[in-house]
């Protein structure tokens, strides 16, 4: 079981972003750990590194020692921008549509998540970090410094996430992206293990029809105060 995370195990600043997929989190991240110099920790793509593992070894979910096994032998280190799985770069690999459509099942197993979470805080309590997910800050980082939740409408969260893929080179098209998040949106709200909830301290920011740099300019505010 997951121990509990304290005030006293923070011995630094840490910004939760959390918010469903497309409402701009990671980019909003790297953008703010940029200017602060500090660690941006991107845990959707740490979650992404493991189902992509999961469908290159055809690990069946439902096995519950086989998933065990695979996390026991299984290294994720975050190198800039950079994600690298058992020692090999996967940052573009990892937005692979397959991978989208496996992450939050895969996301949803507690083995996993007990895995990402203890890496996620081992991370925290050592340096001044701005991290992006779904429970961060209602689960991983509870007592961080700084909380946000952001969101936007479906449609805009769906158009900014086929134009990702479409320049990526992969063929979708707008209602599939659409039915696909709709569809992740419910599996990651309605999880039994640190749902995506906004945290009750957040300071939520709507992204619909704002530039990236206006709603950096919101959080850098916040910042400040």
């Amino acid at each position: 079981m997951y121990k509990e995370w304290g005030e006293d195990e923070m011995n630094s600043m840490s910004i939760a972003l959390d918010g469903p997929a497309g409402a701009g989190k990671s980019t909003i991240a790297k953008k703010i750990s940029e200017i602060k110099n500090i660690t941006y920790i991107d845990t959707g793509a740490m979650y992404r590194a493991i189902a992509l593992k999961v469908l290159k070894e055809n690990i069946d979910l439902e096995n519950q020692d086989h998933i065990e096994k695979m996390l026991l032998s299984t290294k994720i280190d975050i190198k800039g921008n950079d994600i690298f799985l058992d020692g090999q770069m996967v940052t573009d690999e990892i937005r692979n549509p397959n991978v989208n459509k496996m992450v939050s099942h895969v996301a949803k197993i507690l083995a996993v998540r007990e895995k990402m979470t203890y890496l996620q805080r081992e991370i925290a309590s050592c340096k001044d970090v701005v991290m992006d997910g779904r429970d961060i800050g209602t689960f991983v980082l509870p007592n961080a410094t700084y909380k946000f939740y952001l969101t936007a409408s479906i449609e805009e969260r769906a158009e900014r996430r086929y134009i990702e893929l479409k320049e990526k080179g992969f063929e979708v098209t707008l209602e599939q992206i659409k039915d696909e998040i709709q569809e992740r949106d419910k599996m990651d709200m309605e999880r039994e293990i640190a749902p995506l909830k906004k945290a009750q301290d957040a300071i939520e920011i709507d992204t619909t029809g704002k530039g990236i740099e206006q709603v950096i300019h919101e959080i850098l505010k916040y910042l400040k105060e």
